[in-house]
């Protein structure tokens, strides 16, 4: 009973990355983590410094193990996932084994990760594919920088609500 009201405390009162590193997920410094999908093999995951997981991410550290066992009873594979410095995981994404994410990279929402995304890229899709660089991605949203993330909650609605929509991207 103790141990069903303790996980039940930590997955409901403990932020991302105090859960991530109690179940076992290595991490660097200053890293923001809003997922609590880090598979049965959490301690097969490495993250970086400045990483960023968004909700609803899914780390796998193995795979279709089970298929096999008829024939080997024993089967079972897992590929470690390595995360680099200054990177941004979107919500619901899929990280699959074996995957080496470089440093400055952003992941696309929603992308399934089926190989090693390599150091200053966007990736994307399913599966993802690099899309772009990040210093691409940097000259042109530089022109809507707002600089607006010191504000409170209520100064920068206030502030993003008197703006004219030239300062907002547009697609």
């Amino acid at each position: 009973m103790f141990k069903k009201l303790a996980h039940y405390y930590k997955l409901n009162y403990w932020d991302g990355v105090r859960h991530a590193k109690d179940m076992g997920v290595r991490m660097g410094k200053g890293c923001s983590i809003y997922s609590r999908n880090f598979g049965s093999e959490p301690y097969l995951i490495e993250l970086g410094d400045r990483v960023q997981v968004g909700l609803d991410v899914h780390f796998f550290t193995h795979g279709a193990s089970w298929m096999f066992r008829e024939k080997h009873p024993d089967f079972d594979f897992f590929g470690k996932i390595k995360v680099g410095s200054n990177v941004y995981i979107g919500y619901g994404s899929i990280i699959l084994p074996g995957v080496t994410i470089g440093s400055n990279v952003l992941i696309a929402a929603g992308s399934v990760v089926t190989k090693s995304i390599p150091d200053n890229s966007i990736a994307g899709g399913n599966p993802a594919k690099v899309i772009g660089s990040i210093s691409d991605l940097e000259e042109r949203i530089m022109d809507y920088n707002l600089n607006c993330k010191k504000m409170s909650r209520k100064e920068k609605m206030a502030f993003l609500l008197s703006q004219d929509d030239s300062k907002f991207l547009q697609k």
